[in-house]
């Protein structure tokens, strides 16, 4: 059995989400085809390269001292990595390290390691719901199944290996499948720092289409200075905007690309602040907003308002002194409900909201 201090949270402010702390950071539309090839176009599929070889980095060495914490901080040190895929990494070490005998020690002790890292950010929606989708991923095989429980840990380091590989290329399949939704000459809107859409603009500049950017300033944290300074770096045209000049704005847009903290049951997403009100202008003005989002953010929550989620708070400084009678919203994140969104591009495919319920009982079975 792992010992406590192996699972202990290190956050120390956990009510502040450690995601801002640490970030300076009915069917669907595509076809099978069409998603097949962009899974053959990144490598996925049984030649394909291991994970950890993709990566450019080792996990770290197993054995009596093993911290499934130390493992994860080992792979958050990659920059492009996702906190969630660092977790699957992490867990699937869990898996390697372990001295269990039988597979329900096993069991428990891998929920042990996924409640730990749950912990150690109780705000992040794509980190609990990485854990959650790796633990059903890996166990749905029984030990029933193999003669012994060496064979059956053997499955499970294959399927967890396996899980890993799919979840870090994701990004790229989702750049793959959105490229026909870019056409040259298009106008797009983007808001915060999204890696997903970064990637999917950066796929699109380097087959040559033509296009310009909008980047919000994305206060407190100005994320849309960074993707602006991004766009720039790829010769993409691009404006920088006040988050408050999004409707002035608008009509020069051709559609809205944003990323998601979560996607929820009901098809809509949880986002950096700010996203749902642009949701709002868009679907006023009868433009797409399209949602880039990896399948291990679909997580099973249904909020039915802005409160009704965990609030994921974040430091604002206004550059002056803020008189102590003044309460300021410090909510770093907002709901937009799926009727506001057009389609989410997927690594399980380019899926309209309606449907992804459908996908996360597929998912979570």
């Amino acid at each position: 059995m792992s010992e406590v201090s192996s699972f202990q949270n290190p956050n120390p402010n956990p009510k502040i989400s450690a995601y801002y702390q640490t970030r300076a950071a009915h069917h669907g539309v595509v076809t099978s085809d069409w998603l097949a090839q962009a899974h053959a176009a990144v490598g996925i599929g049984p030649d394909s390269d291991d994970f950890s070889t993709a990566a450019g980095a080792e996990p770290s060495s197993v054995g009596k001292g093993f911290s499934v914490i130390d493992e994860f901080n080992n792979w958050r040190k990659q920059p492009d990595l996702a906190e969630a895929v660092a977790a699957i990494r992490a867990l699937a070490s869990v898996i390697r390290s372990s001295n269990a005998t039988t597979m329900m020690e096993l069991e428990i002790e891998l929920k042990k390691a996924s409640d730990s890292l749950k912990s150690w950010d109780t705000t992040s929606i794509s980190l609990t719901a990485g854990c959650d989708l790796f633990i059903r991923y890996v166990t749905r095989t029984s030990a029933l199944e193999y003669e012994d429980f060496n064979s059956a840990k053997s499955r499970l380091i294959e399927r967890a290996e396996k899980f890993g590989e799919i979840s870090y290329k994701a990004r790229r399949i989702i750049a793959m499948v959105s490229q026909e939704f870019i056409f040259d000459g298009c106008t797009i809107l983007v808001h915060g720092f999204s890696r997903v859409v970064l990637e999917v603009l950066k796929t699109a500049a380097q087959n040559r289409k033509l296009f310009r950017v909008f980047c919000t300033e994305g206060r407190p944290d100005r994320t849309g200075l960074r993707f602006s300074n991004e766009m720039a770096k790829l010769d993409v045209p691009v404006k920088l905007l006040i988050d408050s000049a999004v409707a002035y704005s608008m009509d020069e847009v051709d559609m809205v690309f944003v990323g998601a903290d979560g996607v929820v049951e009901s098809g809509g997403v949880i986002n950096m602040m700010g996203t749902y009100q642009i949701a709002l202008v868009a679907h006023s003005m009868n433009k797409p907003v399209y949602v880039a989002a990896e399948s291990y953010k679909f997580a099973r929550l249904y909020p039915l308002d802005q409160k009704d989620m965990a609030p994921a708070l974040l430091p604002i400084d206004f550059g002056v002194p803020i008189p102590s009678k003044v309460e300021v919203e410090r909510s770093a994140r907002d709901y937009t409900p799926p009727q506001y969104l057009t389609l989410l591009f997927t690594d399980l495919g380019v899926l309209t909201p309606s449907v992804v319920s459908d996908e996360l009982i597929q998912l979570y079975l």
